[in-house]
């Protein structure tokens, strides 16, 4: 199943910011899932808000009806349904009417600053960013730490938070050949977006620095310290050498 993409309008300034299309892509995935998908292009802050505000929304229309559950991704949220109980164009239709309607979320007043040891062996890449682009180690670190990022979604591991907010010139491709173990606490970038790994697991992503912060703790009432829409701050706690 997929919706018809209509012509994308750009925006007027010209810059290479994404796009909202007029009819949002929506492609089936399995039985019981939707992936809607209203971008084309890079990362919308506002869009991603908007898709907050309605994977609230479409949850709640269904709640007690078809065990709805709602997956937000990058610009994007997959919707998870009982095919039984609602077809999966009934879910389609659901999901762009209320579309038509839903307005993005406020930006959150949750600020969490997390403390960094930037460099060494726990940064082992700061180095090798700082000179690709022509700028002294602690200089790419006042970038990192100055920067403002916000939350756009949780996914990939238990409590991994995708950040954007990275300055445009620090973003990076991610490492052709992942590392297999990349510790718990390693403060990490990867394309446009900052992370912090909330387990040791393998990753593609470049290494700046540790933090102390637990991300994701089974035990507490919420298990994952960010949540979509949250800001985040990270500060320096010292640049080993």
């Amino acid at each position: 199943m997929s919706a018809l993409t209509e012509e994308c309008v750009a925006r007027p300034d010209g810059l290479h910011e994404p796009v909202a299309c007029s009819t949002p892509q929506i492609d089936q995935a399995g039985a019981g899932g939707l992936l809607f998908n209203p971008a084309a292009g890079a990362f919308d802050a506002l869009l991603q808000r908007r898709l907050q505000a309605l994977a609230r929304r479409i949850v709640a229309e269904y709640a007690g009806q078809a065990m709805p559950e709602a997956v937000l991704g990058v610009n994007n949220v997959m919707f998870l349904f009982d095919p039984v109980r609602l077809h999966p164009e009934a879910a389609s239709a659901a999901l762009l009417r209320l579309w038509e309607t839903t307005e993005p979320e406020p930006v959150s007043d949750r600020l969490i600053e997390i403390p960094v040891v930037y460099g060494g062996d726990v940064g082992e890449d700061l180095i090798t960013l700082a000179s690709a682009l022509g700028v002294e180690v602690r200089d790419y670190v006042r970038r990192h730490s100055e920067a403002s990022y916000e939350v756009a979604c949780v996914g990939s591991m238990p409590g991994f938070a995708y950040m954007t907010g990275l300055p445009a010139e620090m973003a990076v491709p991610r490492r052709s050949v992942p590392r297999m173990k990349t510790a718990a606490g390693s403060v990490i970038v990867g394309g446009s977006q900052a992370g912090v790994m909330p387990c040791t697991a393998p990753s593609g992503w470049h290494l700046l620095g540790r933090t102390d912060v637990p991300l994701f703790d089974p035990f507490r009432e919420a298990p994952c310290l960010l949540a979509p829409g949250d800001r985040v701050q990270f500060t320096v706690a010292g640049i080993a050498s």
